[in-house]
């Protein structure tokens, strides 16, 4: 007696709809934690429009003011900060790129046993917290005639940002064919020769990269400015933090000079967006 095994029938009709939500789903929890993450800098936004009795409203509709900024360049000589700001991320960047990437090199293309170590204890330095090591270094600064100069703070910030330059430097470097440098080298090119001409501008995209992570975590950094710069050499995340007082904070005024002192970077990094992106994933498709 034969037995009529029943197959169970696929409902194409709710399989599309199934398939369509899977497929979109990345894309809107994507744009959820793109909108969390803009949310902060779109209130400062419109709380730096506001005047002190309206930023302490929620509400969204208002009447547009510039009195916050005015009263910002009244007080404080903004481009005196915008420009040590500038002078210290363009200085950090250039100083560190100039010790990575030999270092990178070195790694990349002349690996010991001791290497991999050697990176990691460079990133081990990374979780260090910088309040352990805030008195010796102001104290150096202090007795070398540093504190409160531009130069003090591209040496301490290069000694912080210099192990993310060599790891990154090291990560392009590691996808770049060594026989490419071998041939030149039988052509009769020098180490430095090598550098320039040859590993350098096959990995431009990734150090480009580079250079603007270190722009911008520069042109944030603050605990070392507070610390190390008072007048002469403060960048904005000084001219940020002098809003703030034991009486309490002045919203408004704050939102504009908060503004203010991230509207360069921001812009830098929108108008730089797509050539991160390719440094960041340079060499991760083959």
């Amino acid at each position: 007696m034969s037995q009529v095994i029943a197959t169970p029938t696929v409902n194409t009709a709710t399989r599309k709809p199934l398939a369509l939500v899977g497929r979109a789903a990345p894309g809107v929890i994507a744009w959820i934690v793109a909108a969390l993450l803009f949310f902060p800098i779109f209130w400062m936004t419109i709380t730096a429009f506001k005047t002190e009795q309206q930023a302490y409203s929620s509400s969204l509709i208002f009447t547009p003011t510039l009195e916050s900024f005015r009263e910002v360049f009244a007080r404080s000589n903004y481009f005196s900060f915008a420009w040590n700001s500038v002078q210290i991320s363009v200085g950090v960047t250039l100083l560190c790129l100039a010790l990575a990437v030999p270092a990178a090199y070195a790694m990349a293309f002349f690996p010991t046993r001791r290497t991999q170590k050697t990176l990691l204890w460079m990133l081990s330095t990374k979780m260090m917290p910088s309040v352990g090591v805030l008195v010796p270094i102001y104290l150096l600064c202090k007795n070398s005639g540093l504190l409160d100069t531009v130069s003090g703070l591209v040496i301490v910030y290069t000694l912080i940002n210099l192990p993310i330059a060599v790891w990154m430097s090291f990560t392009y470097f590691a996808e770049i064919p060594r026989d490419i440098l071998e041939a030149g080298r039988i052509d009769g090119a020098t180490t430095w020769q090598e550098i320039v001409h040859l590993l350098v501008p096959m990995s431009m995209p990734g150090l480009a990269s580079t250079s603007l992570l270190l722009v911008i975590l520069s042109w944030n950094e603050a605990f070392w400015s507070i610390n190390l710069s008072s007048s002469n050499a403060a960048p904005l995340t000084v001219f940020i933090a002098s809003y703030s007082s034991p009486e309490g904070l002045f919203w408004a005024k704050l939102s504009a000079a908060s503004l203010l002192a991230v509207a360069p970077i921001l812009i830098v990094g929108w108008l730089s967006q797509k050539q991160l992106v390719r440094g960041l994933t340079f060499g991760a498709v083959k």
